[in-house]
């Protein structure tokens, strides 16, 4: 029955939306279980041009992801949260990115590359980005004091959603979420 409920939802939000985001409250409609942590925002919040460190060394800032939806997870190799929750994001990224979403991972603080490429291969995540924010500039100008936490970025790059602490990314409720957030920008 709550899978039933989770499709008229998702068709609800999907046919019925005409702006870049969803009506609010029916995206909340498909949150359970560990979305229900998931707060959307009454409107979108500007993000920050803070530089981060891509995986190749070059720098980048949020505004290189404008076009999709990212979820984009704060996180660190010391985080036993993150390690728990980083193979769902590998999840969600393999059966849902496109051109319209992206999974981008950052890890915040002193996390030594060699770590975090131990960190990945021990729990078989291999299609998440190695970013860094070594001083956590950027987690620090968005409001991060605390890991794992995850933003959800609209395709215009200002934050829509976040959720404090870890989740399960592949539940049928996030691809819900998700999935009724694309087929929107897909429709708009």
């Amino acid at each position: 029955m709550k899978i039933i409920r989770q499709i008229v939802l998702y068709m609800a939000v999907a046919l019925g939306a005409n702006t870049a985001m969803a009506d609010t409250a029916a995206l909340e409609a498909l949150r359970d279980g560990d979305m229900k942590k998931l707060n959307f925002h009454t409107q979108p919040a500007a993000v920050p041009l803070t530089e981060y460190t891509r995986a190749d060394g070059s720098t980048g800032t949020l505004a290189d992801f404008q076009g999709r939806y990212v979820l984009l997870n704060f996180w660190a190799t010391w985080c036993a949260p993150c390690r728990a929750e980083m193979p769902t994001l590998s999840n969600l990224q393999r059966e849902m990115q496109s051109e319209k979403f992206e999974v981008v991972t950052i890890a915040t603080g002193r996390n030594a590359p060699t770590a975090m490429a131990k960190f990945f291969d021990e729990i078989g995540v291999d299609n998440l980005p190695l970013h860094t924010d070594p001083k956590s500039a950027l987690a620090r100008t968005m409001g991060v004091f605390g890991l794992p936490i995850t933003v959800i970025l609209d395709p215009e790059g200002h934050e829509i959603a976040r959720l404090q602490g870890d989740a399960h990314w592949d539940s049928e409720s996030a691809k819900a979420i998700i999935g009724a957030l694309v087929t929107n920008a897909s429709g708009s």
